[in-house]
């Protein structure tokens, strides 16, 4: 990963933040994109590494000026790693549509953005990776999980189309679909479950990097449940 520059959204929560310090403790110089001001993992990253805080990248416009300001910071762009998205937990009797537009904006929208505004760099770069974040709940979903499977599965969908749409410039696309993260949040929504069956945030930041890294080649539109013992 040395030399290697990583823009990677969703930066301030706990998986972006995980796969930040993992790519910068493999040598990669790191942006991370938010819509925070402020990430505690930046410390972690070097003195290299720079952060955008404010930036809505359900904008379009938002999201390009984001990826150009690191791709003219670093000299260039190898990997976007969409992190940034959101969840909830709600029925269709007792939703409004405003829920389902919300988890499409944040969970669809955001990668597509970043994903394009990414896409010249990418085909410059002598291994262009993206990597998004979908969800094993996605492939079959539950109760109350109507919306963030739909909006999931979009990026199941958004990963396929893009890994064909831009295999033949070398770069690919693949996705994570994780079943529970071990999260502080989800730790208090479900005090009584078995935390050590989850996925932990460093063990899906290894699998993201394998991904983002020259090694992973040959491997693009794929789907990759990351489990662990759930």
């Amino acid at each position: 990963m040395t030399g290697r520059v990583f823009a990677i959204t969703g930066a301030s929560g706990v998986l972006g933040s995980a796969v930040a310090k993992a790519a910068a403790a493999q040598g990669a110089r790191v942006a991370l994109i938010d819509y925070a001001e402020h990430s505690d993992a930046l410390a972690a990253c070097g003195p290299e590494a720079i952060m955008l805080g404010g930036v809505d990248l359900t904008d379009a416009v938002a999201a390009s000026a984001a990826i150009d300001a690191v791709a003219d910071r670093f000299g260039g762009l190898d990997a976007v790693i969409n992190v940034a998205g959101g969840f909830k937990w709600v029925t269709l009797e007792d939703s409004f549509m405003e829920s389902w537009h919300r988890m499409f904006l944040m969970n669809v929208q955001t990668a597509a953005n970043t994903s394009r505004a990414a896409i010249p760099y990418l085909k410059r770069s002598l291994a262009g990776r993206i990597v998004n974040i979908g969800a094993n709940g996605a492939l079959k979903a539950s109760l109350g999980m109507g919306p963030y499977a739909a909006s999931k599965a979009g990026v199941h969908a958004l990963t396929e189309s893009l890994a064909a749409e831009l295999k033949a410039d070398g770069v690919t696309v693949n996705a994570v679909l994780p079943s529970i993260i071990d999260t502080p949040t989800n730790r208090a929504d479900m005090p009584k479950a078995d935390f050590a069956a989850w996925v932990s945030p460093e063990d899906l930041a290894a699998v993201i990097l394998f991904l983002a890294s020259p090694d992973a080649c040959a491997v693009t539109g794929a789907l990759i449940p990351v489990t662990g013992r759930t």
